[in-house]
């Protein structure tokens, strides 16, 4: 695993990510209507792989269906680099990155796994 950055389009709202998103890494497309719209590529982390740089109280959070997941966005360019939540069958929690937010990943060497979010 590396160290990898990761940011809003205007800069507000930076993180940094302990993963691995090499080429043939997997991330998911998610149908729902949220990620379709805004076009999430999404890799999954423990919260100990995740550090937000910047003072949370720089984020708008967005909830929607059952709540269950916290979409973080900047409320100055609106880029949404990440949300929180909890895994539906273990309840374990998780952060969920926008890989379209993180520098220097080669999107098109990635393993795009499709996900029917709609069907939840």
């Amino acid at each position: 695993m590396t160290a990898v950055s990761g940011s809003c389009h205007c800069g507000a709202v930076k993180f940094s990510v302990e993963t691995d998103l090499g080429p043939g890494s997997s991330v998911f497309e998610c149908n729902c209507s949220h990620c379709a719209r805004k076009g999430l590529l999404l890799h999954f982390v423990s919260p100990d792989q995740f550090t937000l740089e910047t003072p949370e109280a720089k984020l708008t959070e967005y909830r929607f269906n059952t709540h269950s997941i916290a979409h973080k966005f900047c409320p100055t360019c609106g880029v949404q680099g990440f949300a929180t939540g909890k895994t539906p069958k273990t309840g374990r929690e998780m952060v969920a990155i926008n890989v379209r937010c993180i520098e220097g990943v080669d999107l098109d060497a990635l393993t795009r796994q499709p996900v029917d979010g709609k069907s939840f």
